[in-house]
């Protein structure tokens, strides 16, 4: 009998977007719409046509391109990608949530997913409703729900508000009490997407371990979507890669991580722009433009070296007119570990287009690649947005004036300064 839980076979997912034409309102009255609707029913009784018009203003984007892959009992599978990869819209298909476009997939097994705040509960009723509500739909009775109850409750720490509506739950309360239920209501599949970043460093800590106990002691499978490369390697022992839809690398975690963070490194420094304001990663206080590594020096480079200082600029547009904004970076290794975390002064920012660069020296980065996420913050407490993994670059080592050619140890490499000089001994001998 085969181990395998789910089975992917050429799966691919499409959706038509519609765009905007140009020298046209981007709004509608109501009787523009009716016309409009009434113009084009006319149209089609007048002269029907079995061929499908060209529309210039709708395309199609296939969120998935014919991925396959297979996923036995008791795998812990990462699954990563950049920003519209497709991993969303995988985990959604694989959850029954959406259908594919074509392929297939077969899964074996209760499928018990957590793919935003909020799936799976009505905001009406309360926290123990819920509990009881989603252990229906895994197609578990009153009796075998209730055996678990205490320890969901004693897992997510919401004993207080148990009889509260779940609408008035923090961020943080709902996705704890979702997880829990998803975890012990014994699903044989978890399905896991990066909404664990809402809650505290504490309880995503809580939730990779039983997350891992889930899979080694009970046998069941985990998928996990996450931007954070150092939880990830320490749950999975094989990641899938992402790309554009397409199914790019599958294999060991940390192989797959290097490939995902290395990928993009076309070139020694490198920049990430987004043209339509409309589309650009944010939201409605603040959305990118624009993040760019390049060596602080006049003369041209051919590549950054551990000897290269650096600049690292980051535009942004404000919606926010006279609000005090400020940066903060953060720049991490390939395993995940944070070389350090830099905040921008707080300054009132006009509306419009906000630059800030941030300078580092020379002979500070070891070499290797490295990644950066980085955070729009108001009044140096407040975060509008946050984009992890936002840009990597890659830091190569220089011919050395010593023969020694090991891997220099640590994840900076300053040169600080040494100071050598001779200590004189006295050689006479004092008498008692």
């Amino acid at each position: 009998m085969s181990d395998t839980v789910i089975s992917v076979e050429n799966l691919s997912k499409k959706y038509v977007l519609s765009h905007q034409q140009e020298g046209r309102s981007k709004y509608k009255s109501l009787r523009e719409s009716i016309s409009n609707g009434v113009t084009s029913l006319s149209k089609k009784l007048l002269k029907p046509s079995s061929k499908e018009i060209f529309n210039p203003t709708r395309e199609e984007f296939w969120a998935l391109n014919d991925v396959s892959f297979e996923i036995k009992q008791g795998d812990r599978v990462g699954i990563i990608g950049r920003n519209g990869a497709g991993k969303s819209t995988l985990l959604k298909i694989l959850s029954r949530v959406t259908e594919p476009t074509s392929g297939r997939i077969s899964i074996t097994g209760r499928v018990a997913s957590l793919l935003e705040v909020g799936t799976g509960f009505h905001p009406e009723l309360t926290g123990r409703e819920n509990i009881y509500l989603n252990g229906a739909i895994l197609g578990m009775s009153r009796v075998e729900i209730k055996r678990k109850f205490d320890e969901i409750v004693t897992f997510a720490e919401v004993e207080k508000f148990l009889d509260t509506p779940v609408k008035r739950y923090s961020s943080g309360m709902y996705v704890r009490l979702a997880f829990a239920v998803a975890a012990h209501l014994e699903p044989e599949i978890l399905i896991v997407d990066e909404v664990l970043a809402v809650g505290d460093a504490k309880f995503q800590k809580k939730c990779l371990g039983k997350m891992s106990d889930v899979a080694e002691k009970e046998g069941r499978t985990v998928l996990f979507v996450s931007h954070n490369m150092a939880a990830l390697k320490s749950l999975c022992e094989r990641a899938i890669l992402l790309k554009s839809g397409c199914l790019i690398n599958d294999g060991e975690t940390h192989e797959v991580v290097s490939h995902y963070l290395e990928s993009d490194n076309d070139s020694s420094f490198l920049e990430r722009i987004w043209d339509d304001i409309e589309t650009a990663p944010g939201n409605d206080k603040v959305r990118l433009h624009q993040i760019r590594v390049i060596p602080d020096i006049d003369e041209s480079v051919d590549e950054i070296t551990v000897k290269t200082p650096l600049k690292i600029e980051f535009e942004y547009w404000n919606y926010l007119a006279g609000a005090h904004l400020n940066l903060s970076l953060h720049v991490y290794t390939l395993e995940g570990i944070c070389v350090f975390n830099s905040i921008s002064a707080s300054i009132p920012c006009p509306e419009g287009l906000i630059r800030g660069v941030c300078y580092i020296p020379g002979n500070f980065f070891n070499d290797g690649s490295y990644q950066i996420t980085m955070m729009i913050v108001q009044d140096t407490s407040s975060v509008l947005y946050t984009y992890a993994n936002l840009l990597s670059f890659t830091v190569h080592d220089v011919e050395r004036e010593f023969k020694w050619y090991g891997k220099w140890q640590g994840v900076v490499r300053p040169n600080l300064k040494w100071n050598f000089a001779p200590i004189e001994i006295s050689t006479s001998k004092s008498c008692c």
